[in-house]
């Protein structure tokens, strides 16, 4: 594989395009026009299918859904899923994070790891076998998608109008390769509040994610007695807490995390709750809810508490991460990321939800987008190939593994995820200061040249 030598050639450029996509601030937006997931979605993806039709590739745009870029010939097709947009930035970065600044050689910004650095890593890859006139039996094409961070429209439209691929992967996982992922769904939950102290509550950027901050503002009979109850039980949490404008404005700090590993953070909503749990609130709606939340759901990530304790031997246990709180309606609207074992389903688990919460006000709704769990087989051609990619690369002999996330692998019939993260990094996706480093992003640029030349060879 004399081509691997040319790796060096593409660093500069490879960087710069990186450094390019990060600057498109790609969050999901209302529709304009023919941009069905907004303005920065839309540039974003518009910009890659820019660069590889620059690159002598077959481009197309779906209707700003999603694109691809091809190259190849064969009867078979190697699908490269990856998506352009990213989770909101929230707060507290130290470089900007849609500035795609270089410091000690690593490049931060929303989306570098997940998923614009590999997706681009993986673009480059196909160029490089491309310049080099490598023989390849299959069609190589890459798909992206607009709106993966939350409701996978994108997917849906393409393989609506387009015929997927034989086999696949997707740089937007962790390595060495992902043959299963849990079954995601969100959930609602509302209850009814009529209390006259509750001003608002707020906290939380998407359901697949850890709340960072949550703020509750509530108006009582004694405002100065409940900031000095609320300063006796705050323990070691990060806590605001003021008395302005005749309310009591409380704000909660927590550690984010991705929202299927809700145990690798510190929800600010779980603090909050807890916190207005020691306060002794005035008996009502917010009081009621409260106590439903502390005892159902709290710091309990695996469905113990609310009747859903569901757990299989291929993925483990069910997550749930309440993920958004707000005031909608009149309503308290608490929004769940829920991922389930692949040896579960949607409706086990809506079941056993109902059951539980038969006995309170708490009224269920069960949202749209269900992706269902992903399986394949340990000792099929596609692992085994990548497999042997990753021990190549890095010496190590490991096993396949599988994930509480969702990746764009699950919406064909035999793709799985393949990186980008080495095990025991630290997982940067949707959290501040996401970065990666230059020696990671061409570690990628091998790995993945190495296994679209293996897979189609």
């Amino acid at each position: 594989m004399d081509f691997l030598n040319k790796l060096e050639n593409y660093k500069e450029d490879l960087i710069k395009t990186v450094q390019e996509s990060i600057k498109i601030k790609s969050v999901e937006e209302e529709p304009v026009g023919n941009m069905p997931f907004g303005v920065g979605p839309y540039k974003a993806l518009e910009n890659i299918l820019k660069v590889g039709e620059a690159m002598g590739f077959e481009t197309k745009n779906l209707d700003g859904y999603a694109g691809y870029i091809e190259f190849g010939q064969g009867e078979e097709t190697l699908g490269i899923l990856g998506h352009v947009d990213v989770v909101p930035e929230g707060t507290g970065w130290t470089y900007p994070p849609y500035g795609a600044e270089i410091h000690d050689d690593k490049i931060y910004g929303r989306g570098t790891l997940d998923d614009k650095g590999p997706t681009i890593a993986a673009l480059y890859a196909m160029k490089l076998l491309k310049d080099e006139n490598v023989k390849l039996n299959k069609k190589v094409r890459m798909i992206i998608g607009a709106n993966e961070e939350t409701d996978w429209k994108c997917m849906d439209y393409y393989f609506k109008h387009e015929k997927a691929p034989e086999l696949g992967f997707t740089p937007d996982a962790t390595f060495p390769v992902i043959y299963a992922e849990k079954g995601t769904m969100s959930v609602n939950l509302l209850k009814e509040i009529k209390d006259e102290s509750l001003l608002d509550i707020y906290g939380g950027t998407a359901a697949n994610v850890v709340p960072e901050y949550t703020t509750v503002i509530l108006k009582t009979k004694d405002n100065k007695a409940l900031v000095e109850k609320i300063n006796l039980v705050k323990e070691d949490y990060d806590i605001e807490v003021s008395e302005e404008n005749g309310s009591v404005k409380i704000m909660t700090k927590g550690v984010t995390s991705h929202g299927s590993r809700p145990q690798s953070g510190i929800s600010a909503l779980h603090i909050m709750m807890e916190i207005l749990g020691k306060v002794d609130l005035e008996a009502g709606d917010f009081k009621d809810f409260i106590d439903f939340y502390n005892e159902r759901l709290g710091f309990y990530h695996n469905g113990e508490n609310i009747g859903c304790a569901l757990e299989d031997d291929v993925v483990g246990k069910i997550t749930f991460n309440p993920g958004v709180i707000k005031i909608e309606e009149g309503k308290i609207s608490l929004k769940i990321d829920i991922r389930y074992p692949v040896k579960s389903s949607l409706e086990e688990v809506e079941e056993k939800l109902r059951a539980n919460l038969k006995d309170t006000s708490i009224e269920l709704v069960v949202n749209a987008g269900d992706l269902k769990p992903l399986y394949v087989e340990k000792d099929s051609f596609l692992v085994k190939k990548l497999m042997g990619v990753y021990t190549e690369v890095t010496g190590e002999e490991v096993e396949p593994t599988t994930i509480g996330g969702a990746t764009y692998a699950r919406s064909m019939e035999n793709a799985v995820a393949f990186g980008p993260m080495f095990p025991g990094m630290k997982d940067l996706a949707h959290q501040k200061d996401e970065h990666i480093s230059i020696e990671h992003l061409m570690q990628l640029f091998e790995i993945y040249t190495r296994a679209i030349y293996e897979l189609t060879k």
